[in-house]
């Protein structure tokens, strides 16, 4: 299975966060650190109305990502699939990658002095499954996982 893209609808997003729980649990995340967040911009009045905008924020697994780059450790890698891992036995934790996102989807993990990211799930893509913060768990459907078939690199 090739990776085409994970595509969030922020204009659908309601702000329940199910996508941080579900991302949370499945990657069994620190207390504080968060793989992908919902952000909220507002209240405002818009046309006599209370208006919130939400956005999702999680790792854009780049075509040419910073932070493999930025990384002394080469803790970072791209995947011939496209997805941009993270391999925390070999992060020192100096943070230059979360510096070199130009996204702030990298978030720092104090208790195991190590980097975190997004790593799309690719755990659960191996077995043919979808990410979890897109696998039905979103009740505003906003979140979507887009990929085709392939033979297996």
């Amino acid at each position: 299975m090739i990776v085409e893209a994970i595509r969030i609808d922020h204009q659908a997003c309601w702000g329940c966060k199910t996508c941080e729980v579900a991302c949370k649990q499945e990657n069994r995340a620190a207390d504080g650190v968060k793989l992908i967040a919902v952000q909220e911009e507002g209240p405002e009045i818009i046309d006599g109305k209370l208006n919130f905008v939400f956005h999702v924020n999680l790792c854009r697994h780049c075509d040419e990502p910073p932070c493999v780059d930025a990384c002394p450790d080469a803790a970072i890698r791209k995947r011939s699939d496209r997805i941009v891992v993270m391999d925390s036995e070999m992060c020192t934790g100096c943070q230059a990658c979360i510096e070199a996102c130009p996204y702030d989807a990298i978030d720092f993990d104090p208790d195991k002095s190590i980097a975190q990211k997004c790593n799309l799930c690719h755990h659960r893509i191996e077995n043919r499954l979808i990410p979890a913060c897109a696998d039905n768990i979103c009740p505003a459907h906003c979140i979507h996982f887009l990929c085709y078939d392939s033979a297996p690199s």
